[in-house]
């Protein structure tokens, strides 16, 4: 394997993503946690629940969807089951399967917690880019993550 070096750029590049994304990610855990005590891994699941047909998904699709292994979405959702957020129930098109649905507390905890998030992603993010950057932003992601 050949062993190249980065340019002081590339290198800044990569590790200003890091951080950048460890600061945002972090403080929008943060205020989740102190503000309705849902921590942003919660507030993921219930999120993708929600945006499924039925806001009912296959254990494996959610693990997907949110990049969690199958154990610690397990965990996870065993957590936000006791506190009546989702309920699994069994999959109709595999026996051995299990889907992870929204109940309706579930649905009143996301919606009470989509302003905070969505109020932490303008001031941590958003705000700190003008339109211009964003939209130079947004094309480079999609181009990073086309065939993904």
């Amino acid at each position: 394997m050949l062993h190249v070096q980065l340019t002081a750029e590339e290198l800044a590049a990569w590790t200003g993503f890091l951080r950048a994304h460890g600061q945002i990610v972090s403080g929008l855990d943060e205020e989740l946690r102190r503000e309705h005590d849902l921590p942003l891994s919660s507030y993921d699941v219930l999120t993708q629940l929600e945006s499924a047909p039925g806001a009912e998904i296959r254990m494996s699709e959610l693990a997907e969807a949110v990049l969690l292994s199958r154990s610690g979405l397990t965990r996870l959702v065993d957590r936000l089951e006791r506190q009546g957020l989702l309920e699994r129930r069994e999959c109709p098109e595999d026996a051995r399967g299990f889907n992870a649905a929204l109940t309706e507390l579930g649905i009143e905890r996301l919606r009470e917690a989509r302003a905070t998030h969505r109020d932490g992603v303008r001031r941590l993010y958003l705000n700190r880019l003008d339109p211009a950057e964003q939209a130079r932003l947004a094309g480079v992601w999609a181009r990073l993550l086309e065939g993904t």
